[in-house]
């Protein structure tokens, strides 16, 4: 019998960073996207990553990109990334064999890519140089890994203690991401490029709601006099 989730300080902290992570990308969002007047910025039509450009405005990925405080957005991917890995590593005890390996490294490699995409934006000048390299796979390692993360979170709830009604909305919001991930990627390639913020979204925001239900979830736990006491799964 080996546990999943550590017990203790540590694990209460990393239950509210994982509550805590998305919220922070979300209010660097409307932050800077409000900032946006010259074009307006619309979450529909926009490509996300655009909201972190920083500088003059210029045409990326064939549309306008002015955001005057792009720098906010950038910070907020970056303490999401950062804050995502801490509150897995503080949650989660690898020592517990597969199952707690299969969420804590997707998170990591989610944490990884969305720090990535707030350090290395996705402007003219990195097309230029090549480093749109690293902005184009922290973005696409963070949508896939995210998602998959979610499922990994489901599949295990009831060993995390989640209830079935977050167990399932983990998994079924993971399996959302993926079929958006595919339809954006073939928004993309096809050079249709419709609404294309609203698709990165259907990828994305299923990710960041997921980590809103587990760390939700797990401090739920807490308020109701259940702990964070290891929970035991054979093998």
């Amino acid at each position: 019998m080996t546990p999943i989730i550590r017990s203790g300080p540590a694990a209460r902290a990393g239950a509210v960073l994982l509550f805590l992570g998305p919220l922070v990308s979300w209010v660097a969002e409307l932050i800077t996207a409000s900032a946006w007047q010259s074009p307006h910025y619309s979450p529909f039509y926009n490509w996300v990553s655009h909201l972190g450009l920083t500088g003059p405005s210029q045409v990326a990925f064939g549309q306008v990109g002015n955001s005057p405080l792009g720098a906010v957005m950038d910070v907020g991917w970056v303490l999401y990334g950062v804050i995502l890995i801490t509150g897995a590593l503080l949650t989660f005890d690898l020592r517990g064999g597969p199952r707690p390996t299969v969420i804590v490294v997707p998170a990591i490699l989610a944490g990884v890519g969305v720090s990535l995409v707030g350090i290395f934006q996705g402007s003219t000048a990195n097309v230029a140089n090549g480093l749109i390299a690293f902005h184009t796979y922290g973005a696409q390692g963070v949508m896939i890994a995210g998602n998959l993360m979610a499922i990994a979170v489901g599949v295990n709830g009831s060993r995390i203690g989640l209830g079935r009604g977050r167990s399932v909305a983990s998994v079924v919001l993971g399996i959302v991401g993926l079929v958006a991930f595919t339809v954006f990627m073939a928004d993309v390639f096809t050079g249709w490029a419709w609404n294309i913020g609203l698709f990165e979204r259907a990828v994305i925001y299923p990710i960041m709601i997921g980590h809103v239900v587990l760390g939700g979830g797990l401090i739920a736990r807490i308020a109701s006099g259940g702990g964070m006491l290891p929970v035991a799964v054979s093998g």
